[in-house]
């Protein structure tokens, strides 16, 4: 089976082809001639992901899926949030980490959740998928592994953030592989 997965981003091509198999050929927004920026104005994680899903199938007519995920902190009233990627008003990894840890200076309560939401599309027909993973944000940045904000969260029950990870630990446990394995699940009653 042939689906687009609405990203150019390579990280997450890579966690998700790496999580769906080898039934199935993942193209990306690039593949399918889609150049422009995706729609994300709903102010919801769950919201945006349908958002860019639809406008996928809308105007390229092809079976896809999109996703959107964010940190919610809860000392910062769910912030980043649907915001993650550009919480320093730009998509440097780096300075949205600096924002983050500059507004829990003094704070104790460092709870927080990665949630991602994809939202599949097949042949029009849409279906969504959570994944959470809850944990804790570190005082710095600890691993080179990951992406975003990998270096200061620490998945419960561990001891190490998800920068210290290999893929496939964090492949395992990730909010994003746990979206994922309701979306491969769902798939794969749909090809047997």
């Amino acid at each position: 089976m042939t689906l687009c997965f609405a990203t150019n981003n390579a990280h997450k091509l890579e966690e998700v082809a790496h999580g769906l198999g080898d039934a199935f050929t993942l193209q990306t927004l690039k593949d399918i001639g889609c150049n422009e920026e995706l729609p994300e104005t709903t102010g919801t994680i769950p919201g945006n992901s349908r958002q860019k899903a639809g406008y996928v199938y809308k105007h390229f007519g092809v079976s896809c899926f999109a996703d959107d995920s964010g940190l919610e902190v809860d000392a910062l009233n769910g912030e980043p949030g649907v915001d993650s990627a550009f919480y320093s008003g730009t998509r440097d990894h780096g300075k949205n980490i600096e924002k983050l840890l500059r507004n829990l200076t003094g704070v104790t309560n460092r709870r927080a959740r990665f949630r991602t939401v994809f939202t599949l599309i097949l042949h029009g027909v849409e279906h969504q998928f959570e994944g959470i993973v809850e944990g804790t944000i570190q005082a710095a940045p600890r691993g080179s592994g990951g992406f975003g904000y990998d270096p200061v969260f620490v998945p419960e029950g561990y001891d190490r953030t998800f920068a210290e990870m290999s893929l496939e630990e964090k492949n395992k446990i990730s909010h994003r592989a746990r979206a994922l394995a309701g979306l491969t699940a769902y798939l794969n009653q749909q090809i047997h």
